[in-house]
């Protein structure tokens, strides 16, 4: 009976004992390269840099406008038969131009346009 001893090793193996051959093979050590080491570290490191952007960009704005507005204060109306908008912003600063106020009512209420119900309630911004 013949034997073959295959190397993983480039160099050649050197004549063993035939006791030796059995023995185990220590596990060698993981050897990173320069590049191997820098993407270890930039994967390790991820996590802690995400959560550090999360915790600063996250907080900065409700840090910032915590003390810098008043609170708002609404006036509530319901639209009537043949109400609009237009007259409502009208009604609230008839010196200033309605244009903006219609805007703002539909931005402060959520609303798709212009058109409103008889009988919807709006909330409107009061003008100092």
């Amino acid at each position: 009976m013949s034997a073959a001893i295959v190397s993983t090793r480039f160099s050649t193996p050197a004549r063993t004992r035939p006791d030796e051959a059995t023995a185990t093979v220590p596990a060698t050590r993981l050897r990173l390269t320069r590049r191997g080491r820098v993407v270890f570290t930039a994967l390790a490191a991820l996590p802690l840099i995400a959560w550090a952007l999360v915790a600063v960009l996250g907080s900065g704005g409700a840090a910032a406008d915590a003390g810098s507005q008043a609170p708002a204060s609404f006036e509530y109306v319901t639209i009537g038969q043949g109400d609009s908008l237009w007259a409502l912003a009208e009604s609230i600063a008839p010196d200033g131009d309605p244009r903006v106020l219609v805007d703002e009512i539909i931005r402060l209420n959520g609303l798709d346009d212009a058109v409103v119900e008889p009988g919807q309630r709006l909330a409107l911004p009061v003008v100092p």
